[in-house]
């Protein structure tokens, strides 16, 4: 009998775009293996009430992970950007496939890049971070909270009466072929990305060696490296994909470019620092940096507390 891998993903337009790319590369690296697809309704999905803030870290992750201890799955696919900084012990990392663009992207109603728009626009997001970024930037703009997927997001847009731009992960227009979309990409030196935007996540049940061994054939060490300094920083702080704090890092040749930040909820106050290392020290970098951001007292600011 042919062995099944049953692949778990969330139901929105996105994850179901980017777990069927995922299938297909493991199906064409694993032919003699059968991958099946299982829809997880998740608290995230089914609640739009909230910003993310409200709902906590790994929201979107934590049916997945209770799917894999039931074994109604045993593959789970993640935007990494949404796991917490590190798994519990039931758990594998397994895969990190090759990442997609990582820059957030400003989509604005009239084609102003975040530069040239009006004081006084309506900037919606549903990230902690962009929130504090646009502020931190921009000042004079008013950010609104957002909730939704990236198509409900982009209708909100277009809808009268609302906001005069969005920001969104690249990725996720990217994948959705909704790239045209895109009014300006925003750095990630100056507006760093959520750790491990762009990337995906491939997670097992610890110890589950044939699911290992067939996730792992798509696994990009690049990428790894630059999520893994990227992970290490966060952990150090503490926090997740709702807060105000972020990295961003790299891989060019041997050398390694990492990019934090940390900032006040409102954006006045923000700790930055971009540094270049050897690929190979990607891990230690990101928990120098992550000491460096909490002897400068980013856990106090992030938390409003400077």
């Amino acid at each position: 009998m042919t062995p099944t891998i049953r692949v778990g993903t969330r139901g929105s337009d996105l994850a179901l775009t980017q777990t069927g790319h995922v299938v297909n590369a493991l199906s064409k690296l694993n032919q003699s293996i059968k991958f099946d697809l299982v829809v997880i309704k998740t608290t995230g999905d089914k609640d739009q009430r909230y910003d993310l803030e409200n709902l906590g870290v790994g929201v979107f992750v934590r049916e997945l992970e209770t799917a894999l201890l039931d074994a109604r799955i045993d593959l789970a696919v993640h935007s990494l950007k949404d796991m917490p900084s590190s798994l519990p012990a039931e758990f594998d990392l397994a895969a990190v496939p090759y990442r997609e663009d990582p820059r957030d992207a400003f989509i604005s109603r009239n084609g102003e890049t975040l530069e040239e728009i009006a004081a006084g626009s309506r900037i919606a997001t549903g990230s902690a971070r962009r929130a504090a970024l646009v502020k931190n930037l921009r000042p004079d703009l008013i950010v609104e909270p957002l909730r939704g997927n990236v198509p409900t997001r982009l209708e909100k847009l277009d809808e009268p009466g609302g906001p005069d731009a969005v920001v969104l992960a690249t990725a996720g227009l990217v994948r959705l072929g909704l790239q045209d979309r895109i009014t300006q990409h925003l750095s990630c030196s100056s507006f760093v990305s959520a750790v491990g935007q762009g990337a995906l996540a491939l997670e097992t049940r610890a110890g589950d060696s044939a699911t290992i061994d067939a996730a792992s054939k798509i696994e990009h060490p690049a990428t790894r490296a630059e999520v893994t300094a990227e992970r290490n920083f966060l952990d150090v702080i503490g926090g997740g994909c709702s807060a105000s704090v972020s990295a961003h890092a790299k891989v060019r040749g041997e050398n390694l470019r990492f990019s934090a930040f940390a900032a006040s909820p409102d954006g006045f106050q923000i700790i930055r620092e971009n540094r270049v290392d050897k690929a190979y020290n990607a891990a230690e970098v990101g928990k120098q940096i992550g000491q460096l951001f909490v002897e400068r007292g980013a856990r106090e600011l992030v938390a409003g507390d400077a």
